[in-house]
């Protein structure tokens, strides 16, 4: 599948814990984090739930 780098442009701070462990599940810690990640349908689905959080960028 495709590769994927996703970054962390927004706070987690007043967010759900549903929201705050995606993002950890990801594995960002910080705000301007960036992760590479092969892209397959469950990582797919926690970008999605999460992508107001989220910059993503195809490789």
């Amino acid at each position: 599948m495709a590769k994927v780098k996703i970054t962390q442009v927004r706070s987690i701070i007043d967010r759900p814990q549903r929201q705050k462990d995606t993002i950890k599940a990801l594995g960002l810690r910080k705000m301007n984090q960036s992760v590479e990640i092969e892209l397959n349908p469950q990582l797919q689905g926690m970008i999605n739930k999460v992508s107001h959080l989220l910059k993503v960028e195809q490789l």
